[in-house]
């Protein structure tokens, strides 16, 4: 892993995983100085937004799940889409973030 250069490398920052894909579905990344910039603050926003939606969905699911009266399957079916949503967003924001520690 790469971690920040220093002002003389000629190396290229580690690109950056981005929290969107390309319209394409794939993988985007930035390759930057490691200076940030509008970019990569953007990404740094939907990140938190993404993480902070995931902490909101595992509450609403624990809540349905705790009821008195069970769910029902349409609204399982929702919650476990949700779920599985959530945890697509916070493996890759982790995997975004682990290519950038030292």
């Amino acid at each position: 892993m790469t971690t920040e250069n220093h002002p003389t490398d000629p190396r290229p920052a580690e690109p950056r995983l981005l929290p969107w894909p390309s319209p394409e579905g794939k993988p985007c990344y930035l390759i930057s100085d490691g200076d940030g910039g509008r970019i990569s603050d953007l990404a740094d926003d939907i990140e938190e937004l993404q993480l902070d939606l995931a902490s909101e969905v595992l509450t609403h699911s624990r809540t349905m799940l705790s009821a008195a009266e069970p769910p029902r399957p349409v609204e399982l079916r929702f919650v476990a889409y949700r779920l599985a949503e959530s945890l697509h967003d916070a493996l890759r924001v982790a995997e975004s973030r682990g290519r950038r520690l030292p």
